[in-house]
């Protein structure tokens, strides 16, 4: 199949994605929507007529997001709900509370490079919260989307998947020393992942995934790293050509694949850019391409039994 390209470029932002889409009748999920590129994803979507749903931790912070959307788009339809990706009570709490067709699913919450932190259950946090609460969200939802007819699914993902495949003998750093970048880049991996097994599974019930690379962003996202880390980073950035993109513009990919007619009945597909990312051997510039594991279709199904099993044992 030839490769997916759109119109739209690097600096297109999630407005001018959605200029005259109509979105009326539709209900969206956004997870993490209370900062960063979810706010702006949120806000793109609310503002093309869907009814979007906040899923946040902190439920505060969500409402002055939702504030902020009503004063730019008085008529956005808003609504913010408790969300925490890493208890699985919580997760279950959200599915079950919810009781009409769900037509769009944005995973977009996500933790980068925390030190060494565990959950109830002892599952590594990055992989926890970025792959299984929103594996089983998902699950959960199931049902929400297939009464949607013709769903989709956005699985935000990184070029940090580039940092490491799914290690399956040690998912959660138990027998090898802990690295942050390693447990960051292995959840990322699992969210392009997702996307494909999820499209395989779920087309025949009219619901697409996809996995999208928002672009180098600098938002709260970043408040684990280690701060001479972040500054040389962000030195080494502004010496280069690397172009940083601005929320806006880092939503525009998020907001492509959840609801830009171009995709319609595309999935399993990583894109950045707006445009099918190529896959690479390596991602030299630390920004483009998709390492082929991160689309191996076994690789794909072997995770979703693995983290179905998981989900089973708790």
């Amino acid at each position: 199949m030839a490769r997916f390209t759109s119109p739209f470029t690097a600096t297109s932002t999630a407005a001018e994605v959605l200029e005259g889409v109509d979105l009326r009748g539709r209900s969206a999920v956004v997870t993490g929507a209370s900062s960063g590129i979810g706010v702006e994803t949120a806000r793109a979507l609310a503002r093309a007529g869907a009814h979007v749903v906040l899923a946040v931790r902190d439920v505060a912070a969500g409402r002055r997001a939702a504030e902020d959307m009503a004063l730019t788009d008085p008529g956005a339809s808003l609504e913010v709900r408790f969300l925490d990706l890493a208890d699985l009570a919580s997760v279950e709490a959200f599915t079950k509370s919810w009781s009409s067709p769900l037509h769009l699913l944005v995973n977009n919450a996500g933790i980068m490079m925390t030190p060494e932190l565990r959950t109830s259950r002892g599952w590594e946090l990055q992989f926890a919260t970025n792959h299984l609460g929103h594996f089983a969200l998902a699950l959960g939802l199931h049902p929400a989307l297939v009464d949607a007819g013709g769903a989709r699914i956005v699985s935000v993902s990184s070029s940090g998947h580039g940092m490491s495949n799914i290690v399956y003998e040690d998912l959660f750093f138990e027998r090898r020393p802990y690295d942050a970048g390693l447990a960051y880049g292995q959840s990322k991996t699992a969210n392009v992942l997702f996307a494909v097994e999820a499209s395989r599974r779920w087309a025949s019930e009219g619901i697409t995934a996809n996995a999208v690379m928002p672009g180098g962003i600098w938002t709260n996202l970043q408040r684990h790293w280690d701060p001479q880390a972040l500054a040389d980073t962000q030195a080494h950035v502004a010496e280069s050509d690397i172009a940083m993109k601005t929320p806006a513009q880092g939503a525009a990919t998020p907001v492509l694949a959840a609801a830009s007619p171009l995709l319609t009945g595309l999935g399993g597909l990583y894109l950045e850019d707006c445009q099918e990312a190529e896959p690479v051997p390596e991602i030299i510039d630390g920004i483009h391409g998709v390492r082929p594991y991160a689309l191996d279709s076994e690789n794909a199904t072997r995770l979703w039994d693995v983290s179905l099993e998981l989900l089973r044992m708790t």
